[in-house]
């Protein structure tokens, strides 16, 4: 391909701005065809964003052969439906994060790609963002020295005044795969994977201290990397707003870094030379860059770092920390 032509299922909020324009402004690249099941909402998205074709069948945009790969952009519990679709259909395909309800499930999606022979790709796109490949920069020329710990706090308050008849998806397990830890905590955790390895081993405790919806509002965890690095984390939906917190601190032989995963604030170096900080805001469609490099190595002009493989080792993780490590994939 010398233009990849894009295809999108679910064009809801997260590609107003995030992804669905960044499409359009990439080198080699065009969004070409969108899909949402409402026809009116799908109708009036491809006219703001000025997009040739629009649908309310999935199947259509998938056979549609004038489009080369498809973003699929709906909730997590039909993520794994539509990349087998596409893998069967012969295309590239490219799904939001988390990748899907469960590790079995992933396992379920690569094994489709890698029979079709076609690539899987993750919106895990804090790996390609200016602050984060800052602290990825420090950590790899040995700023800090060997990486001892890792501490994840994130602390947000609660979600008062939910209808509990209907509630927001990303707080129901049957369609987001677990609460706002699976939404949230999914991208640190791979975050971590890919400045530092792998995860080997992790466990956790799970609670519902609110009662505002089924799905968990606290969890605690603790996990080690490949390299014997511990972690611990702590991710708390029910706190007052002034305990909001959001940081990860690597701590290492020579010094730490902490940074936020949520937020602009500035990725803090902290050594025997003093203090720096680096403020670094991300660009306006934030998965541009990662998407960039999809398309790049679509192209053959290059690779990129957030893969089916890649992402499923984060849902293996989250699995362990929630304690699901004998849940089926249904």
């Amino acid at each position: 391909m010398q233009t990849v032509r894009w295809g999108i299922i679910g064009c809801g909020d997260v590609t107003e701005v995030k992804s669905g324009p960044a499409f359009q402004k990439v080198a080699n690249s065009q969004l070409v065809a969108v899909m949402r099941r409402d026809a009116e909402k799908a109708r009036d998205y491809a006219q703001r964003h000025r997009v040739s074709k629009w649908y309310n069948n999935a199947q259509e945009l998938i056979q549609d052969p004038n489009v080369d790969a498809v973003y699929v952009a709906t909730p997590p519990n039909s993520h794994a439906d539509y990349v087998l679709q596409v893998a069967a259909a012969g295309k590239p395909v490219y799904v939001e994060k988390p990748m899907a309800l469960t590790h079995a499930q992933c396992q379920k999606m690569i094994a489709a790609c890698q029979q079709a022979q076609v690539p899987l790709f993750v919106a895990y796109y804090r790996r390609c963002l200016p602050a984060f490949l800052k602290v990825k920069e420090l950590i790899a020329s040995g700023t800090v020295g060997e990486v001892r710990f890792v501490n994840i706090r994130l602390y947000q308050p609660s979600k008062q005044g939910l209808d509990k008849e209907n509630l927001p998806w990303r707080v129901r397990p049957e369609v987001s795969g677990g609460g706002l830890f699976f939404d949230l905590a999914s991208h640190q955790l791979d975050f971590l994977d890919y400045i530092l390895c792998p995860i080997v081993s992790a466990s956790g405790q799970v609670a519902n201290q609110m009662g505002l919806y089924t799905a968990e509002d606290i969890v605690t965890g603790q996990f080690r990397f490949q390299t014997g690095a511990l972690g611990s984390g702590v991710w708390c939906f029910n706190v007052a707003k002034a305990q909001q917190t959001d940081c990860i601190e690597i701590v290492g032989s020579l010094g730490k870094i902490t940074f936020p995963s949520f937020s602009n604030a500035p990725v803090v170096l902290e050594t025997a030379k003093g203090l720096k900080k680096f403020t670094l805001p991300p660009p306006a469609h934030v998965q541009q860059p990662l998407i960039q490099t999809i398309v790049n190595e679509l192209t053959g002009q290059g690779k990129s770092p957030s893969t089916g493989i890649s992402a499923a080792r984060t849902a293996w993780v989250m699995d362990q920390i929630a304690g699901r490590k004998q849940k089926s994939e249904e």
